[in-house]
């Protein structure tokens, strides 16, 4: 059962003081398709968290809205650094301690980037912990709490 990511997640959240809404759902919205049916919203309501990692180990978290896809080639350029790849599954769960669709974009150690497309939204929904949980936020709240980098990672 993945439950005890979400339970992670929600005491990070309280011991942290971050304002927002954590919501859960009996079905999964691991996918963009799947959270818009749930939570009754548009695509560009979601913010994906896309895990990459560099050649020496480092975690980059970069947010972009639900209908966009991150860029390697941007998050180097905009890192000053060679182009870090797409984490895979294990690799999400060894590196953020949480699994791949539930991705919260903040809570373990990782450089974040947020797309300048974000921080336009006045809310976002963002990962909950778990396939089966989203978090509400504003993203200027969600840009304090991880110290992204606001800059565009979108392709």
């Amino acid at each position: 059962m993945t439950i005890e990511y979400e339970e992670k997640f929600k005491k990070f959240l309280q011991e942290n003081g971050i304002k927002g809404e954590h919501l859960h759902f009996e079905k999964s919205v691991h996918t963009v398709e799947d959270a818009c049916r749930e939570a009754n919203a548009q695509p560009d309501d979601f913010v994906k968290t896309i895990c990459m990692i560099t050649n020496d180990g480092k975690v980059i978290g970069a947010l972009v809205l639900g209908s966009d896809r991150a860029s390697t080639e941007r998050v180097a350029k905009a890192l000053n650094m060679e182009r870090p790849h797409v984490v895979t599954p294990e690799q999400a769960l060894e590196k953020t301690g949480y699994l791949v669709g539930g991705t919260p974009p903040f809570g373990y150690d990782a450089t974040f980037i947020i797309d300048t497309k974000v921080m336009e939204k006045d809310i976002v929904y963002a990962g909950g912990g778990t396939p089966n949980a989203l978090f509400k936020i504003n993203p200027k709240e969600l840009q304090r709490i991880n110290h992204g980098i606001i800059v565009r990672v979108r392709k």
